[in-house]
């Protein structure tokens, strides 16, 4: 089997961060990708100094230029062949339903749900002409899209839909 190639959205921490370096140890090469790029290059130090082959690329995943250009420098790391996108960029505040904002709504549709959708779309579009076999994509959801707490209006509503994205 040749080396994986792989993309990791909000691979500055949490989530991301354990699934870049999980990939790693096993020998991918990874691009890390987030908004962060301090977080970012701590990650893809470790992933060095483990041994493995690292690429921060900074990311905004609710914009689709940013996206774009995250993606390139990526393909130019993994020499044009993307194998596997993991998005685990994510956002979420705590806010009684009577206080939430349209600032705090539209933060959490752009990074959970369109974020999730253009990388996606990005991948696919890269995964297809691909032989054999493609790509894989993993959309990382959440409990509380089934299991809501309170408080957490914009993040259920925008979790919940990453599961029939990812079905689709």
């Amino acid at each position: 089997m040749s080396q994986l190639r792989v993309l990791v959205t909000g691979g500055g921490r949490g989530i991301g961060r354990d699934v870049a370096l999980r990939f790693a140890r096993e020998g991918a090469k990874v691009v890390v990708a987030a908004r962060s790029s301090g977080e970012l290059d701590a990650v893809v130090a470790e992933i060095e100094a483990a041994g493995g082959e690292g690429l921060a690329a900074q990311m905004n995943v609710g914009d689709y230029g940013s996206v774009e250009a995250a993606v390139y420098r990526a393909l130019q790391f993994t020499g044009g062949v993307l194998d596997v996108l993991v998005s685990c960029a994510g956002v979420r505040e705590n806010v009684p339903f009577t206080k939430l904002d349209l600032a705090t709504w539209s933060r959490h549709v752009d990074v959970n749900l369109t974020g999730c959708f253009l990388c996606a779309q990005r991948a696919v579009s890269l995964m297809k002409r691909q032989q054999p076999g493609g790509g894989r994509i993993i959309n990382n959801g959440s409990i509380s899209a089934y299991v809501p707490r309170p408080g957490s209006a914009p993040y259920t509503a925008t979790k919940h839909p990453i599961s029939g994205l990812t079905k689709t």
